[in-house]
């Protein structure tokens, strides 16, 4: 689910924290700049390596620049992974899931114990779970501990980007909805999967 990666990145110090020790300053800034959602939340260890390098150009604010080698977690699971999150919420779309740090995770409806409905009152997802007696309603609760399979990720840059002649005439009130980085993809179409307690034994 993480990995260690080796990362090299220029680290600007602003004056106020020179009385700081400078590893410290550089691990703040760094997960300043990199604590998001498709980095781990965390640098892992210190910066090994480092120099004041000069500072033309940018800007005459007084800030040192240090070039830094260090190494980062990253959350990256792998396909067909099974992981357990709380459910964050549901929707039309399907069951949208939380690892606490990182919540851009989706359970599309054909991805659900079939058969299923969405109950538009409550706005959730129901599992009708047939048994001899007859079907059962099993609901899927905001905050529930939920089973399931990584199926497919997706990457989007969302780099800053020049506003084109287009976007220079939309009003305030149709700006687009922000995407995010980076998203999974879950299932729950097998047996053992979906909400822990429809699986625990008497």
């Amino acid at each position: 689910m993480f990995v260690l990666v080796e990362m090299v990145d220029t680290v600007r110090i602003p004056p106020w924290q020179f009385e700081r020790k400078l590893n410290d300053s550089i691990a703040e800034e760094l997960n300043k700049k990199l604590a998001n959602k498709v980095l781990g939340p965390r640098l892992t260890g210190r910066p090994w390596r480092g120099r004041v390098v000069p500072s033309p150009g940018r800007g005459q604010d007084g800030a040192s620049h240090t070039k830094v080698h260090f190494r980062y977690v990253v959350f990256h699971p792998f396909l067909d992974e099974i992981l357990i999150g709380k459910i964050k919420g549901c929707s039309p779309e399907g069951v949208h899931v939380s690892l606490g740090f990182f919540d851009d995770i989706l359970i599309p409806p054909e991805s659900l114990q079939q058969p299923a409905k969405f109950d538009e009152m409550e706005q959730v997802w129901v599992w009708e779970y047939e048994t001899e007696e007859g079907a059962h309603d099993l609901y899927m609760d905001t905050g529930e501990e939920i089973r399931f399979r990584v199926v497919d990720e997706s990457f989007v840059d969302t780099s800053p980007t020049g506003p084109s002649s287009a976007d220079a005439t939309t009003s305030s009130e149709e700006l687009p909805k922000k995407e995010a980085p980076y998203t999974l993809v879950g299932s729950i179409s097998e047996p053992g999967l979906g909400l822990l307690s429809w699986w625990t034994s008497n």
